[in-house]
């Protein structure tokens, strides 16, 4: 079996191409820590346009009459919002940009398995990304981003197809991706790194990679059905012609609540990697943490039926989606408490990467409790498609997600880059950001408890406090969001240099220069140690 890791002839080829070529030679590299990059700045570009839509459905919102927009573009605002935020930022962003560029480091590789399948992967997300945002500029889509028929497989006069396809060719890149890092894993680790030697944030990528592996072609097919009922009217979701809308519901959900791993166990893995270097300890039960990444994994597939309480499923049924959606709390309520008690009696630095990983925990927790009333029946039922709905999800991707990216970003940003950012201006964003987002979700909690239906762009004015307190927030959270891009882009130019290992950190990806050189290493590592030895002075990592 050939790995594909490049030959010296290649390097020179590559060499060649940078210096004839310059930033042309970066659309053809195959090393992994370049792509990164270009998933890096492109999933930046997908964050700040679906910001953008979010911002425009803030505004709408803080009066009760639709005075901004009308309906129909309203329904577009938060389709576009949806479907660039999940499929073209949350699901790719940790696992394409940090697990790309630091899996091969973190295991002792030069490279992942199939160089050039990683970047097509990367190509492909473009592709799909060129087409959503031509689906935009051409007048969007109002289906939600769940894209429920009949309205989307026959009634919405909206360009559903096309979005459809975005979706659909996104995917690939999501399988690719996966099938990469777990050959890796399997066959490209270092001598002496063993599995119950890998780092935390290599176990949640294999988890990760199981579900996109296993999960994304349910969604794919789903998607191309839907396209195949508007555009050929074959009976396969639209009742009208003999189809069943709610097989549909199953298919979907059978893949977009594992699609809630995807986006956060990435992110639970830099907490990991992060809480354990600035505790100055060994992570707390690394063999719980480890499985219960695995357990995420296998029972998220279980547990889609909490999403269709009030599609007339059987009682019986949805009883047993309820036990195990409290269930799948179980694997997740170890990480916590793990994080915690590694925490506990450890010497606790306050560096900008640690306090997005205490804003990680607490808000990820809040989402994390507040699921446990939407998998219970009884309050299910009085929650469905209410703006409690909209503040849990939040929690848990924005608030959970996006948190663990931006702690994983600071993190591993001096190792990427070779450059240091302003530690001041760090922690001043970390606090923003989640001041901000407690402003301008948590209301959300007490509207939609209330009452509040979401997707509604005009509503009783009871709930009018309630959305200019989230209005409000969101604009201090766009600000929290908009700092780290100005100085982690000033650190590019005016940075102080990065030393090799600026926070202590344990691991192989710190024992090498920053930035990395092309093949990770001037010597193959040897790992001889356990993992996360903070006890002593020597690393047990040694180079040659």
């Amino acid at each position: 079996m050939s790995t594909a890791i490049e030959t010296p002839r290649s390097t020179e080829t590559l060499n060649y191409l940078n210096t004839k070529y310059g930033w042309k030679s970066w659309l053809f590299t195959t090393d992994h820590k370049r792509i990164a990059i270009l998933y890096l700045i492109s999933i930046s570009f997908f964050f700040l346009l679906g910001g953008i839509f979010a911002m425009l459905v803030r505004l709408e919102l803080a009066t009760p009459a639709g005075d901004l927009f009308n309906s129909d573009t309203y329904n577009k605002l938060f389709t576009m919002h949806g479907i660039v935020m999940i499929f073209f930022f949350l699901i790719p962003s940790i696992p394409a940009t940090l697990g790309n560029f630091l899996i091969p480091m973190m295991i002792g590789a030069k490279d992942l398995a199939f160089p050039r399948i990683n970047l097509l992967s990367w190509y492909i997300y473009i592709v799909a990304g060129l087409i959503a945002v031509g689906t935009m500029a051409y007048g969007g889509v109002d289906t939600g981003w769940t894209f429920y028929p009949p309205f989307s497989s026959t009634y919405s006069r909206t360009y559903v197809v096309a979005a459809a396809i975005a979706v659909f060719v996104s995917g690939f890149s999501s399988i690719l991706t996966g099938l990469n890092f777990i050959v890796t894993i399997h066959k490209m680790r270092a001598p002496g790194m063993t599995f119950d030697r890998l780092p935390l944030f290599v176990w949640a990528h294999y988890a990760t990679s199981l579900i996109q592996l296993l999960g994304t072609p349910v969604v794919a097919i789903t998607i191309a059905l839907l396209g195949l009922e508007r555009i050929f009217h074959v009976g396969i979701f639209d009742p009208a012609i003999g189809g069943d809308p709610i097989l549909f519901q199953h298919l979907f959900w059978f893949y977009s609540h594992p699609a809630v791993y995807i986006m956060i166990l990435p992110g639970m893995g830099v907490i990991n990697e992060i809480v354990a270097c600035f505790s100055r300890k060994r992570p707390f039960g690394y063999p719980f943490i480890a499985g219960s990444s695995i357990g995420i994994a296998v029972l998220g597939f279980l547990v889609w039926g909490h999403h269709m309480f009030v599609t007339g499923q059987s009682m019986y049924a949805s009883l047993v989606f309820s036990l195990l959606s409290m269930a799948v709390a179980v694997p997740s309520a170890i990480k916590v408490f793990n994080w915690t008690a590694t925490m506990y009696k450890g010497s606790i630095r306050f560096e900008t990467p640690m306090l997005y990983a205490f804003g990680f925990i607490g808000l990820f927790t809040i989402g994390g409790l507040t699921g446990l009333f939407l998998a219970t029946l009884a309050t299910n039922v009085h929650l469905t498609d209410t703006y409690f709905v909209v503040a849990h999800f939040h929690y848990v991707m924005v608030g959970g997600m996006v948190l663990g990216y931006l702690g994983g970003l600071h993190f591993w940003w001096p190792k990427i880059t070779g450059r240091m950012y302003p530690e001041f201006w760090g922690k001043l964003s970390a606090l923003i950001v989640f001041v901000g987002f407690n402003f301008t979700f948590f209301p959300q909690f007490l509207a939609g408890y209330a009452g509040m239906p979401r997707r509604y762009h005009a509503y009783a004015p009871e709930y009018q406090v309630f959305n200019v307190m989230s209005t409000a927030g969101a604009s201090v959270l766009g600000i929290g969001f908009t700092l780290p891009l100005i100085y982690l882009i000033w650190s590019l130019f005016y940075g102080p240099k990065a030393p090799a290992n600026p926070w202590g950190a344990k691991g192989l990806e710190w024992e090498t220069s920053s930035p990395p050189p092309t093949y990770n290493f001037d010597t193959p590592p040897v790992m001889n140690e356990e993992a996360y030895n903070y006890s002593g002075d020597d690393t047990g990592v040694h180079v040659g």
